[in-house]
């Protein structure tokens, strides 16, 4: 038991030296601040191919009109909407990211989102092979994220033991979609609003519904 458990672990180390050695095949956005998902739109011209995941960002005509408006491609572009917390964007986003093949992922959250985030990422990532590197992308005004030493605690504590439950539970999200299918009709119906750090108009979007308001 003892030298299968030790076997395990040598190949999981094996495979994750290996994966930091490939190029970065994803792109992982977290959730929590829309300049995050104003940056990785700059990442999506420079690298048309490699799959973004967005988990519980902004709402989706906002990020649909981000990328538009800086005429980055939408295909490879996925919104992940089952999270609620950090911890549940590793839980749903980790099997996607298993299923698409990812080895090298570019995680893009904010400074203050640090460490926590980043030592979550490489504990349930990388018991699945994936190797994190982390892009921080600074946020102006005051951040709605505050980090402190119990929170992290905590957080790092249930997201080991998820790591070991993640090798046989593969939980799968319900709301999972391409950006480039987002039903702008049927979000103009409904009440959303986009950060106001995007200069992004809501007439811009649904010219028609503020008009019959």
């Amino acid at each position: 038991m003892l030298v299968t458990l030790l076997s395990s672990v040598w190949h999981q180390i094996q495979g994750l030296s290996a994966a930091s050695q490939q190029p970065v095949d994803t792109f992982f956005v977290l959730g929590g601040s829309i300049r995050r998902e104003m940056y990785v739109t700059q990442l999506a011209k420079q690298n048309p191919d490699i799959p973004i995941l967005i988990s519980t960002g902004s709402d989706d005509p906002c990020i649909l009109k981000l990328f538009e408006r800086e005429q980055a491609p939408t295909q490879q572009v996925w919104l992940e909407k089952c999270a609620n917390s950090t911890f549940d964007n590793f839980v749903y986003s980790q099997p996607i990211l298993s299923q698409w093949h990812a080895h090298h992922v570019k995680l893009i959250t904010s400074p203050t989102h640090l460490p926590r985030a980043k030592w979550m990422a490489q504990i349930v990532l990388g018991s699945h092979g994936i190797w994190v590197d982390v892009e921080p992308v600074k946020e102006t005004g005051v951040p709605a994220n505050r980090e402190f030493g119990l929170k992290t605690a905590l957080d790092i504590t249930r997201t080991i033991l998820w790591a070991l439950a993640s090798q046989v539970i593969q939980p799968s999200c319900s709301n999972l979609i391409k950006l480039d299918e987002v039903n702008l009709n049927k979000w103009c119906q409904e009440e959303f609003s986009c950060e106001y750090q995007s200069g992004i108009n809501i007439e811009s979007i649904c010219p028609v519904k503020i008009k019959k308001d």
